[in-house]
């Protein structure tokens, strides 16, 4: 984020929103709505990149295989579907609290799609890198990105 200094300004009261000393409380009301907005970006993100895993995975072969016919990728496929789902099903409860509570009466769930959905869609994008091997970290593909992309939410 962007870190702007304005000096010397003056405002008359008119340009006060909600009353003076309420700016942190303006802030926190637009939170709930913004990590939702977040988390559903992440969560479109992670699963295009599940679906270009899906296509890896029936279009390369190894050791005479398809990867898709390997356990161990069988496995991380398995386990990004349940993160997506997982990421899904928690963002659409919060933002079903926020619409029968408001943002306050849903900051318990507001505080876990923080933390959990970022984790989940990470995970989901770091398996697809590892199925597409050395061709997952160039520019290629859009699943190194996606993997910053994700990691510099979960800092935020």
């Amino acid at each position: 984020h962007a870190e702007v200094s304005l000096n010397n300004i003056e405002l008359d009261e008119t340009a006060v929103i909600l009353g003076e000393g309420r700016g942190f409380e303006i802030a926190q009301s637009r939170l709930g709505p913004g990590r939702i907005h977040h988390c559903m970006r992440a969560i479109g993100l992670a699963a295009r990149c599940y679906e270009l895993m899906l296509e890896r995975t029936m279009q390369r072969q190894t050791f005479g295989k398809f990867l898709h016919e390997h356990g161990s990728c069988r496995e991380m496929i398995a386990d990004s579907r349940s993160d997506l789902e997982a990421a899904r099903l928690l963002t659409l409860a919060c933002a079903d609290d926020i619409d029968q509570l408001g943002a306050k009466g849903a900051r318990d769930k507001i505080a876990m799609i923080k933390v959990a959905v970022p984790e989940y869609t990470s995970r989901v994008v770091d398996r697809a890198v590892q199925i597409f091997g050395g061709a997952g970290v160039s520019s290629d593909f859009p699943l190194a990105r996606a993997l910053v992309g994700l990691r510099t939410l979960r800092i935020a």
